[in-house]
């Protein structure tokens, strides 16, 4: 097989677009790209500015290049008898196509691939598939991006790698792949078919590395082998060893493995604050900055602890991607530096593991709702399933339609077969279950950690000490998992597995079985099963009209960007319903007796099912269906439960995006206080719990903290240990913070037409002077909204590229990626860039923010909450929105410096910073910057001297 891979440049992107430059490398029989063909084309017309912008080719370039039909003669003749290759191939093959037309010559009628579909499925843990960033992953040198002939060659380097990749495939896997095609009438079918027969005409390879079970190379064997992590049970290697010698140990070899390794001083009061806390049975609240190594910080006492005492402890992380960033980075390191064996076990939410039961019925009954997708996924699954270790979905980038693909063969405790699944002493989810119960520290989240308490512990390993990181979310988690949260889609998913149509849908497939099994009752049950669809069709119809009803009564926000769920809500009185709730009530009534009636005939049918027959051909598809039957009974409560608003200490309220309208509803019903719900479940049980984050005191002191989190019994009693970490870093000399006085102030969620301009002329100043650079903050949708377009006009002539949230592209990490990549870029953000955000070095300079970041006073929970504080006869604003505002201020004043060698500038545009009687518990928080403020004019001559004056010069 000969390929060419094939990369065009072009004025746009619409057909009548034309082609201003062409890249072709030829790969040969042995795999060696032969040639690399490369030319300008004139397009006879001008280029467009963003196309030059983009690609770096301008008139000039292109102008003494050949016409189409010259260049056309020489690329011709290289595409005889070849395998087109391109990266989203689709875009070149349709020019490409109207180019052999323009110039007479017969369409391309070869087989054509697309390194797209091979990277998903050959990698399937690579966290982008954009040419450049795989390109930096593999290590291909891609030295100008967006130009065809570099783009082409590098695509065929990155075309052989997949190459490699597959020829290292048990042929197990390869043969699955083939299979999984087959039916596919396309030239990726055609292709994985002759790379089977080619693998199965080689001698047998070596069978090591892999288990191979039910037709699946697998990476993992059976989980019951897992050994404890010291063989020895009396052996304990802490026996004797004081924590003093411990760490002495462990920073010497910490010291001989990591060349840059340096004691901390604010890490090592972290370790004797959190061992105090442990060995004397304390609660303990500490405040430990960026900079800290706050993971080792409670790392390393835990560890010794547990395997010291054989007392197991907890660490729960706000995000999955700390819990990542802990298996990673922090644990590896761990294992350098601790004089023993030990094991920290990663133990996530139930839904994150892979069931393999679910997966081998999908894939084997080809199960497949939007095909062209979920052939990719499961392809990649089949992949995946020889590497993985976890069975994961964290390691998996399963695109736009994956997650809808994962619901479907995620583990769950409903449709779990245990002991009685073939797969059992394989499953994933067993697996990290059996880790956790043998480890001495275990990983999980603030989520899975309520999730257990409601389950009774039933989940968790149990354990007496706990260690929180990221503890400021700690209440709002509380909030969401005691009281209900519940998503439009929640119902529809369920429903729609269990009948879809006639044909599709875990119903009419068990319809299908009974009948094929000539059971004497398959005709009775079947008959249950017709007599159900009706009802499942007008109970989706009626929750279809029950959504669009209740979106019509949303409000919209302007501190949300579009897309965002949020971007709509409204909180709903038990006290003051809106109008129209009557009806409301009725929709849910006939949801609730029609519900009631599809799960009493649903249970009353499995059962029968499950005491006549033992075959198991059915006995997972029963499993599966009882368990989503099951989801319908508790829908309906969680439903009964909202449209009633019985409980006066919950807030309800809805939330939705413009986007989706009603299909994008989220329900919720929060208890307004849940701090005597922690202190009961947390700190009255446990005998340690150390709560930890860069961001907790507000003043200098946890009060706000201790209130929240319902610690107040305990600080009276003694039982509580506070320490506020001194910072790793020079903030005197690393930030200046500057507030330009005179600025202009904002009532509402909107700026005038003088603020907008101020706001506009100063960022760009100030962008000009740290050359881009820089992340400005929101706190209003609108008011980004409002900036975006005249502050990338006033910056066009600079060369600075602003970019937008919910303008440029709706995700986070995508824009957070842009921005690091771009040279001199300008990214603007609202409310879910406070905070997570890392971009370390030189990609931020300046941060501004234009708002101090309180909460929308019409937000349902702080609304409720105000109310609580106000019949206690506290002042809700100070005693709520400030501290809240100000730990949100400071985890986005925490954006800025990341590491030692970090120098910036933060611009604070909101005066009441310096005027407000409030504004001082701001900056009074902070760590130690150098502030000052002066009048705007003088802002920037200021920055540009600090920024080019060599700290402590």
């Amino acid at each position: 097989m000969k390929f060419a891979v094939l990369d065009f440049e072009t004025t746009g992107t619409q057909s009548a677009d034309d082609i201003i430059q062409v890249g072709l490398a030829i790969i040969d029989h042995d795999y060696s790209i032969s040639q690399v063909y490369a030319s300008y084309v004139n397009p006879g017309r001008p280029i467009p500015p963003f196309i030059t912008g983009l690609t770096g080719i301008t008139d000039a370039d292109v102008e003494n290049g050949p016409s189409l039909e010259d260049m056309m003669v020489e690329l011709v003749p290289l595409l005889n008898d070849v395998v087109l290759v391109g990266h989203n191939v689709a875009f070149d093959f349709n020019f490409l196509q109207n180019a052999l037309d323009r110039c007479g010559y017969l369409p391309f009628s070869g087989r054509i691939l697309d390194t797209m579909d091979f990277l998903k499925i050959l990698f399937p843990s690579l966290s982008s598939y954009q040419l450049g960033f795989v390109a930096a992953d593999f290590g291909i040198v891609h030295d100008r991006p967006h130009q065809a002939d570099s783009d082409a060659l590098v695509t065929a380097e990155v075309f052989l790698k997949c190459l490699d990749e597959l020829n290292a495939l048990p042929v197990l896997a390869v043969q699955r792949l083939s299979d999984l095609f087959a039916e596919e009438d396309s030239d990726l079918a055609w292709f994985f078919d002759g790379i089977r027969e080619q693998k199965e005409r080689e001698p047998v390879q070596e069978l090591e590395g892999h288990t191979y079970y039910r037709q699946f190379a697998l990476k993992v064997d059976d989980w019951t082998d897992i050994e404890p992590p010291r063989s020895e049970p009396g052996d304990n290697p802490l026996s004797g060893v004081s924590f003093d010698e411990y760490m002495e140990q462990v920073q010497e070899r910490l010291r001989t493995s990591l060349s840059h390794y340096e004691a901390r001083e604010s890490q090592n009061q972290m370790i004797e604050s959190v061992m105090t806390a442990l060995s004397e049975e304390k609660h303990l609240l500490i405040e430990a900055g960026t900079g800290t190594g706050k993971s080792l910080g409670y790392m390393l006492p835990s560890l010794y602890h547990s395997v010291r005492n054989g007392e197991k402890v907890m660490i729960s992380t706000h995000t999955i991607n700390l819990q990542e960033q802990l298996r990673e980075r922090d644990i590896p390191l761990l294992t350098r530096a601790v004089p023993f064996p030990f094991r920290a076990a990663v133990f996530k939410g139930r839904g994150h593991y892979l069931c393999l039961r679910k997966f081998e019925h999908k894939i084997n009954r080809r199960d497949f709702v939007t095909p062209k997708e979920d052939l990719l996924t499961a392809a990649q699954m089949i992949v995946w399933l020889a590497q993985t270790e976890t069975g994961d979905d964290e390691e998996l980038n399963l695109g736009s339609r994956g997650g809808d693909f994962w619901e479907t063969v995620a583990s769950d405790s409903d449709s779990c077969l245990g002991r009685q699944c073939p797969w059992f002493r394989k499953c994933y989810y067993h697996r990290a279950r059996q880790e956790a119960g043998t480890a001495d520290v275990v990983v999980t989240n603030h989520s899975k950690l309520f999730t257990d308490v409601k389950a009774s512990h039933q989940l968790l390993p149990a354990y007496e000490h706990l260690i929180i990181d990221e503890a400021h979310h700690l209440e709002e988690v509380a909030g969401k998992h005691l009281g209900m949260h519940m998503k439009y889609f929640t119902f529809v998913h369920a429903l729609t597995r269990l009948f879809k149509d006639s044909k599709n849908g875990q119903l009419p497939v068990l319809r299908q079985q009974l009948m094929s099994s000539g059971h004497e009752k398959a005709t009775e049950w079947a008959y249950v099963i017709d007599s159900l669809y009706p009802a499942m069709v007008e109970v989706k119809e009626t929750w279809d009209k029950l959504s669009d009803m209740l979106f019509g009564m949303l409000p919209e926000r302007s501190d949300a960007p579009p897309g965002e769920t949020g971007q709509f809500s409204a909180r709903l009185k038990p006290s003051d319903k809106p109008k129209g709730w009557t009806e409301a009530e009725q929709l849910e009534n006939q949801i609730y007796v029609a519900l009631g009636e599809i799960v009493r005939k649903g249970d009353k049918m499995l059962q029968e099912i499950k005491d006549e027959q033992d075959d198991y051909g059915s006995e997972s598809l029963v499993t599966d269906i009882t368990g989503l039957v099951k989801d319908l009974a508790a829908f309906r409560d969680s439903l009964r439960f909202f449209i009633k608003m019985d409980d006066l200490t919950t807030v309800y309220w809805l939330e939705a995006s413009g986007q989706f309208k009603g299909k994008s509803l989220q329900f919720y019903a929060v208890p307004v206080d849940v701090s005597q719900q922690l202190k009961e479940m947390f700190f009255d049980k446990k005998k340690s719990v150390v709560l930890t984050s860069a961001t907790l005191s507000v003043d200098k002191s946890f009060q706000y903290m201790i209130d929240q989190l319902g610690l107040q019994e305990a600080a009276e009693e003694g039982g509580l240990l506070t320490s506020l970490l001194p910072s790793p870093f020079n903030y005197r000399e690393q930030a200046l913070l500057v507030i330009p006085r005179d600025f202009p102030s904002v009532k509402g969620s909107v700026g005038d037409a003088r603020f907008v301009d101020m706001l506009v002329d100063s960022l760009r100043s100030a962008a000009e002077v740290t050359q881009g650079r820089m992340l400005v903050l929101f706190t209003s949708y609108r008011m980004l909204k409002q900036v975006y377009e005249p502050l990338k006009e006033a910056l066009a002539s600079s060369k600075i590229t602003v970019l937008g949230q919910g303008m440029d592209s709706g995700s986070r990490s995508k824009l957070t990626r842009r921005f690091q990549e771009a040279k001199a870029s300008v990214l603007l953000g609202t409310s879910s860039f406070w905070e997570g955000v890392d971009i370390p070095g030189e990609a931020l300079t300046c941060l501004a923010i234009v708002r101090l970041p309180f909460q929308p006073p019409n937000s349902p929970l702080l609304e409720a909450k105000s109310e609580l504080l106000q019949e206690q006869k506290k002042n809700p604003f100070m005693k709520l929105s400030v501290p809240q505002a100000v730990i949100r201020f400071k985890q986005g004043f925490g954006r800025l410096v990341r590491t030692a060698k970090d120098r910036g500038v933060v611009i604070v545009y909101d005066t009441r910073v310096i005027e407000s009687y409030y504004g001082k518990h701001f900056l009074y928080s902070l760590p130690g910057p150098k502030i000052e403020h002066m009048q705007t004019e003088q802002m920037v001559p200021r920055i540009s001297e600090w920024l080019h004056t060599e700290a402590g010069s």
